[in-house]
């Protein structure tokens, strides 16, 4: 499904860093959209540069060249305090650790996004319930990471990736600790409300399986995109355009 413009767009980004007294090179003119709605999945080896897109895409780091745009807006030329209220206001994310805070609650830690866009503490907590019940954690409300499994965990912070109804999700390795059956589990949560709530996510993953939630496929290898394919087509959609830019 496509719109008129894309939700985020990536045009001949290049990444390198300087180790000692050489470059080492992590992505090669890379170059990508994806639209509102779309789940895009990044697949890519160890090396590939995969966590390096996700990187630069959250706007965690800076590239070397070339430009990240979502919702329209450049955030690869934002600074530190814009792209943070940039962040708070359209993007969630979901870790592979979870990354909870061990001092606080289920709900606390789902409603912390809703505390960053300042919603009083009645109403933040009130929705971060809502969400956690609907990841199945309406017994676990009040209870802390450590009394919770890593599939609970990984629940609870999906509620909180989802909680503010953020318009970009980016998931790294979302269910790289979890068994194949709650991996199944997880992943319908996040296509159920991505579907739900139009929303855009990017998932970063090393796992060929995660390919049947995906409505966009991308691969990487040395830091160039080598397929970009929209599912269910039988031609290449802006295929290698990441690669031509780097030859």
């Amino acid at each position: 499904m496509k719109y008129p413009k894309p939700m985020i767009q990536v045009k001949n980004l290049w990444k390198v860093y300087r180790m000692g007294d050489e470059d080492v090179v992590a992505l090669r003119g890379v170059s990508l959209d994806v639209y509102q709605g779309e789940i895009c999945c990044i697949f890519g080896t160890s090396g590939s540069g995969k966590s390096t897109l996700l990187n630069q895409l959250a706007g965690m780091e800076k590239p070397t060249f070339g430009d990240v745009h979502i919702r329209g807006e450049d955030i690869s030329h934002m600074g530190e305090e814009e792209l943070a209220v940039f962040r708070q206001k359209y993007v969630g994310f979901i870790f592979q650790s979870y990354n909870l805070l061990p001092s606080m609650t289920a709900v606390e830690n789902a409603a912390m996004p809703l505390m960053f866009q300042g919603v009083p503490k009645r109403e933040r907590e009130k929705e971060a319930a809502r969400m956690l019940e609907r990841v199945g954690l309406s017994h676990r409300l009040g209870h802390y990471p450590g009394q919770m499994s890593g599939g609970q965990q990984q629940r609870a912070g999906i509620a909180r990736a989802f909680v503010a109804r953020p318009q970009v999700i980016f998931a790294d390795e979302p269910t790289g600790n979890l068994d194949s059956r709650t991996t199944g589990e997880v992943m319908e949560m996040i296509v159920s409300f991505a579907r739900k709530f139009h929303q855009t996510i990017v998932l970063v993953t090393h796992d060929p399986e995660m390919e049947r939630y995906a409505d966009r496929v991308v691969r990487l290898l040395d830091g160039r995109i080598v397929s970009n394919q929209v599912r269910g087509t039988q031609n290449t959609d802006e295929a290698v355009r990441g690669k031509e830019a780097g030859a």
